[in-house]
């Protein structure tokens, strides 16, 4: 039975989602390699004027059990695949990453319809990575056929928050992901606790060696940035990169960043360069030790 709070929160949500008071935030993930956008997350945010802003971890539970999960899905991907183009339209190449819920994987006909909006739109399937979060990977396993559609379809797939919920190796190994985020849990501590920075340093390690791609959340600092940067992982979010922006701003960061990434790429070779110890040169010319030279005087 739901309490009255909840059934108010439900209403007003009801009510938004209908009258499109929803709307969607992109958060920029960066290549560690070179710097570049790899792609945006897509978010969803709702601003009521009665309850001020209300986060997705109380709406979106709501709408998973009172049967709203599904249209919030299709309204969110559409606005996201239409965003896209807007972008590709003013000579922004990335590829955008969006949340589902595992509740969706039930319906058989889940990776048709995302192909389908995918086609509507002239948004190609490889520029979309559906997200799902680790502790929805529990029934997963018998939704192998749905998530291995999802990969026919050329639709990636990432395990979000690796590393605090029921994920299994097992299942790494039997789900067709094609990439693993670090829980920002781990990310959060990794310069300063010895354990943390070895979880991290070991996730990185295993998922290359499945050939997925890793992705680090909630980078905040350089410093985490330089750590991630040199245990090899591969792309990176967070808020010292940006927080989620509204998709009009996203030229704006795009062109800040590169002078940011720039000025930190020069700043690591430096630390690089000084930290380096310079190598004493070794004298070729053989050396007579004074034992020698007293023996070699006598035999003269």
């Amino acid at each position: 039975m739901i309490n009255q709070a909840d059934l108010g929160l439900l209403d007003g949500f009801e009510r938004a989602l209908i009258n499109h008071r929803l709307h969607m935030v992109y958060q920029p993930k960066v290549s560690l390699v070179d710097g570049t956008l790899k792609r945006v997350e897509a978010l969803v945010r709702w601003d009521d004027p009665k309850l001020g802003v209300v986060p997705p971890s109380r709406f979106v539970p709501l709408a998973e059990r009172y049967g709203l999960i599904d249209q919030l899905t299709h309204w969110g991907l559409t606005t996201t695949l239409r965003q896209w183009l807007d972008w590709r339209a003013k000579g922004i190449d990335t590829c955008i990453a969006f949340n589902i819920s595992a509740l969706s994987l039930e319906h058989l006909d889940f990776p048709d319809l995302v192909e389908r909006m995918c086609r509507a739109l002239d948004v190609p399937t490889d520029r979309l990575v559906l997200e799902l979060t680790e502790g929805a990977t529990q029934p997963l396993i018998k939704l192998m056929d749905t998530l291995t559609r999802f990969r026919i379809k050329g639709i990636g797939l990432a395990m979000d928050d690796f590393g605090v919920g029921y994920s299994t190796l097992m299942q790494l190994r039997q789900l067709p992901f094609t990439e693993i985020k670090i829980d920002r849990f781990f990310v959060d501590d990794a310069v300063t606790s010895d354990d943390s920075r070895a979880i991290v340093a070991s996730v990185i390690q295993l998922a290359h060696s499945l050939d997925l791609s890793v992705t680090a959340e909630g980078v905040e600092t350089e410093a985490q940035l330089d750590l991630l940067c040199d245990f090899g992982c591969d792309v990176a979010q967070g808020y010292w990169i940006a927080r989620p922006l509204e998709p009009g701003k996203l030229s704006q960061w795009q062109a800040d960043w590169a002078k940011r990434w720039a000025t930190l790429s020069r700043a690591k070779v430096a630390r690089s360069l000084k930290a380096a110890k310079p190598v004493k040169p070794v004298n070729s010319r053989r050396r007579t030790s004074p034992p020698a030279q007293a023996a070699e005087s006598i035999r003269n």
